[in-house]
């Protein structure tokens, strides 16, 4: 096992990661940029590096500085987290080239598989169905144009090298598709530091479900299940559970999910943790999406069912030893959920709010877990995402987790910046999503329910205005006797009201 690992990464995981390497005895080394110095995964390290000032990529995406801080560290090995580098071929190729272990899988893998383009042709001969799409990069606006008309409107386009929302943009029609191929290779390069987008057919209403894939470097590869990530804003996942109420009335399809995971993970020799993840649609027909060559920041639900320690087993994988577990070992014990809670305003489209977090409640309690990055005092950049924490529930059966997360959240208390607390013991509270109701569009759409029922119908709006001028008449009420009127600043409040 390793004596010494830095960590690539800032926020709620690399706490994480500073926790599970604190229990196998392996010293920790944090870095970190201006914005981040008195960050809590720098102040749980045992050692930490400045590395540059606050924008990523003068930090966190800088190859030369985080060896460098590795060198003078002498950590044996790089744990990237998730983001950031740790979906870049060649920032593992770089810390293999240095002598130093990259938690994560080989260079190789991560180019046949991290590129979203090349993992779509490897599915393919894999066996595995794909949903329809380019199996290059769309540089070529005329290719890109008669492409999406075959496709048939609307498309999406999607980043080649990373994940999370970035570099994705919804095209409806084709006077839209330059600008946004335009605008979506420019965020994937900001994100990812490569700027290809691929195109493929929208699915309409598609469940987003992944299947978590474990390999070392022996040979061995197993499945532990999967994770339905359905709610999402931005194209950005939200709540994550297992099961999936899909697949919990389905059962064979995590067989067979599971399956495809391992044909494609096979194929192309892979080793370390994994994502694949999966469409599936109305009829539930399942299609291969992407895979995520890293830890996901969802990975606390697959740890709650099945009882591992993924972080750990991560760990143990880039050490060399041989998974602990065969396929037949693993069960799936109960439900859990997780919410991932941003400093964000959930009613202005989930705009970021950076600022200083003045007071802090945490929930705990039978069945909860909290994974934060953040304290109180802690001053929220505007510079990076804005996750503060995941806060994370198992119960017996998907109703009881659902119960434990309300009471969870209701003991959850954030002051000085805006969160999406509020959004989440509401929206779990919603007849759809208790039923298990779920597709990508989810949260649009209950804020559209939502809205429409605020919204007083015409009519109703009629027979207000009526009563209100049935009631006053030039900002005096109807009194028999006139004794009575109205102040000035009421009488405007209502004109002003039915006026708008």
């Amino acid at each position: 096992m390793f004596r010494k690992v830095l960590i690539a990464n800032r926020g709620e995981i690399a706490v994480r990661i500073i926790r599970a390497l604190r229990e196998l005895n392996i010293r920790s080394v944090a870095v970190f940029s201006d914005v981040d110095r008195t960050a809590l995964h720098v102040r749980m390290a045992d050692e930490a590096e400045h590395i540059g000032p606050a924008p990523s990529s003068e930090s966190y995406l800088r190859i030369d500085r985080i060896l460098e801080a590795a060198k003078k560290h002498r950590a044996d090995a790089i744990h990237p987290g998730y983001g950031f580098l740790s979906e870049n071929a060649d920032f593992a190729a770089a810390c293999e080239a240095a002598g130093i272990v990259f938690i994560g899988p080989t260079p190789d893998a991560i180019r046949r598989l991290g590129s979203k383009t090349a993992a779509r042709t490897l599915a393919k001969d894999a066996g595995v169905p794909t949903v329809p799409g380019s199996e290059e990069p769309a540089k070529d606006i005329e290719a890109a144009r008669k492409l999406a008309r075959k496709l048939v409107y609307p498309v999406l386009l999607k980043a080649s090298a990373g994940g999370g929302g970035k570099g994705m943009r919804r095209v409806d029609r084709e006077s839209e598709l330059e600008a946004a191929i335009r605008e979506a290779s420019s965020e994937a390069e900001r994100s990812f530091r490569n700027s290809e987008v691929y195109i493929e057919k929208l699915i309409d209403k598609p469940r987003h479900i992944e299947i978590q894939i474990a390999g070392d470097q022996h040979g061995n590869l197993v499945h532990l299940g999967e994770r339905e990530c359905s709610l999402q804003r931005r194209h950005q996942k939200i709540v994550e559970e297992c099961p999936s109420p899909l697949i919990a009335k389905n059962p064979a399809m995590r067989t067979a999910m599971g399956e495809a995971a391992l044909r494609i993970a096979r194929a192309a020799g892979y080793s370390s943790l994994g994502t694949v993840e999966f469409l599936a649609d109305i009829q539930g027909d399942f299609y291969f999406l992407e895979v995520n060559t890293r830890l996901q920041v969802e990975h606390p639900v697959t740890e709650l069912v099945t009882g591992y320690d993924l972080v750990r087993l991560q760990l143990q994988i880039a050490a060399g030893e041989k998974l602990p577990f065969k396929q037949e070992d693993i069960h799936w014990r109960g439900s859990a959920l997780e919410c991932r809670i941003c400093a964000e305003d959930a009613e202005n489209n989930f705009f970021p709010s950076p600022g200083e977090i003045v007071q802090l409640r945490e929930p705990s309690g039978p069945g909860v877990r909290l994974d934060s990055g953040v304290y109180p005092g802690w001053t929220v950049p505007l510079d990076y995402d804005p996750l503060l924490a995941k806060l994370v529930v198992w119960d017996e059966d998907r109703d009881s987790a659902i119960r434990r997360m309300q009471r969870a959240l209701s003991e959850y208390s954030i002051t000085g910046v805006e969160t999406n607390l509020a959004f989440f013991r509401e929206i779990l509270g919603d007849p759809a999503f208790r039923k298990g109701s779920l597709h990508t569009g989810f949260v649009a759409d209950y804020f559209a329910r939502r809205n429409s029922k605020a919204d007083p119908s015409p009519d109703l709006e009629l027979a207000m205005a009526l009563a209100a001028a049935a009631y006053s008449r030039n900002g005096k009420p109807e009194t028999r006797n006139h004794e009575l009127e109205t102040s000035r600043w009421l009488a405007d409040g209502r004109g002003s009201l039915l006026r708008s």
